[in-house]
């Protein structure tokens, strides 16, 4: 049994060693977190902790959040991660179209910002896919600038209903999906935990 099991890691090794081989390019990659699941924010910043901790400059742009208190963000300003946040919170508070775009618009400048800057290796465009579908943003422009970023630069997309178009410019696509949350059984968020 031993043998068998010891013949069957050594060809997982030798495909595995062969993959590593054979990925050669170098280059920023495009990472979208998408579907209906929990868990898109908390990849997305979990990959910038991880970024941080291999001294990597980072910035995060969240749209759709509000101006409550965001665990990722008291940890992460701490290290000099840039957050630039749309504070007018969920458009269907605030019900007002034009607001939410403005408020969108100037956002969106920080982000193309970023998008431009050099110096960061990984920038966060959290929860955009919403502003795309929701016309607050020209998916153009946002290709336009994921197109001319920075080559050594990677870029996280996170939201529901990622555009098709975003999908396939992606390299890493990741679909978040819901089997069972806490709190469609009456379990109320946890800061901490949800926040």
């Amino acid at each position: 049994m031993s043998d068998r099991h010891q013949q069957r890691q050594q060809r997982l090794k030798e495909q595995v060693d062969a993959r590593i081989a054979a990925a050669t390019e170098s280059r920023g990659i495009l990472m979208v977190f998408t579907g209906n699941g929990k868990g898109k924010t908390t990849a997305a910043f979990g990959t910038a902790l991880r970024a941080c901790g291999h001294g990597k400059g980072v910035a995060a742009v969240q749209f759709i959040k509000g101006e409550w208190p965001n665990g990722e963000r008291n940890l992460l300003e701490q290290h000099g991660v840039e957050f630039q946040v749309m504070a007018t919170g969920f458009t269907w508070d605030t019900q007002n179209r034009e607001t939410d775009t403005l408020a969108c618009q100037k956002v969106w400048q920080e982000a193309r910002r970023m998008l431009a800057d050099t110096q960061l290796d990984l920038v966060i465009l959290d929860e955009i896919t919403y502003m795309v579908s929701m016309d607050y943003l020209d998916l153009d422009e946002l290709v336009n600038a994921l197109t001319q970023r920075p080559a050594h630069q990677s870029v996280i997309i996170t939201g529901r209903g990622c555009h098709r178009i975003l999908l396939d410019m992606a390299d890493t696509v990741t679909e978040m999906r819901p089997v069972k949350h806490a709190f469609d059984a009456g379990i109320q968020a946890q800061q901490g935990i949800d926040w």
